[in-house]
């Protein structure tokens, strides 16, 4: 029973975690943008921003699709 429940909670991160990832912009501008991008408006306020959310929530799905990953390997 624990190991179903776990598993339709994996299978609702996973899906979650690739939803958020492609919600994400691209990074256009490549490695040179690295120095620039600090001086910009956007850049000083990006956690505050939507784009800054989506980074929180895929780190925090992140997180919980390998802690979950590791739990169902020890629960089998």
């Amino acid at each position: 029973m624990l190991n179903k429940l776990i598993s339709i909670i994996f299978i609702l991160v996973c899906v979650f975690l690739t939803t958020v990832v492609l919600f994400q912009e691209g990074n256009e501008q490549g490695l040179g943008s690295i120095g620039g991008i600090a001086d910009t408006y956007w850049g000083k306020n990006r956690g505050r921003s939507v784009e800054g959310l989506l980074e929180k929530l895929t780190k925090v799905a992140a997180a919980l699709f390998l802690i979950l990953s590791l739990v169902l390997n020890i629960v089998k």
